[in-house]
């Protein structure tokens, strides 16, 4: 019964839209090292049985998803690139060698490495150490 009532009680709670101001400081100071020139144009925050995940929304559409510790675990910037500096380096020089000149635009963190999207609608999969595993066109 207490599972039941804690389950309706995280689902009433979940999906709360917040300002950019009631973001934990350190997402904050990741947008502004990682995004400068962008303004968060909106803000969810989503609790977990973990504690709360933040979804963020920049003024041109770019979407960055936290986990409870306030890391990164999605990042989809639409048509404009990922900055270089979230994407692992094995990962770069992967894509980079592969797909010369063609932005990486999505990165998902998953259980066991990531996955990126190209702005060519390629998907690849790579393993925690950032070795490609799979290919998806």
């Amino acid at each position: 019964m207490a599972l039941v009532f804690l389950g309706l009680t995280m689902t009433s709670c979940s999906d709360k839209p917040v300002l950019p101001t009631q973001l934990p400081p350190d997402i904050q100071a990741f947008v502004k090292q990682h995004f400068p020139t962008q303004n968060i144009a909106f803000a969810n925050k989503d609790l977990t049985i973990t504690g709360w995940e933040y979804d963020v929304v920049l003024a041109d559409g770019t979407q960055i998803d936290f986990d409870t510790s306030h890391q990164w675990d999605q990042i989809d910037c639409k048509l404009a690139a990922v900055p270089a500096t979230l994407v692992p380096a094995p990962i770069a020089t992967s894509v980079q060698a592969n797909f010369q000149g063609v932005p990486i635009v999505k990165i998902d963190k998953t259980w066991n490495g990531y996955e990126v999207e190209l702005a060519n609608d390629i998907e690849l999969h790579f393993n925690e150490a950032g070795a490609l595993t799979q290919l998806d066109d």
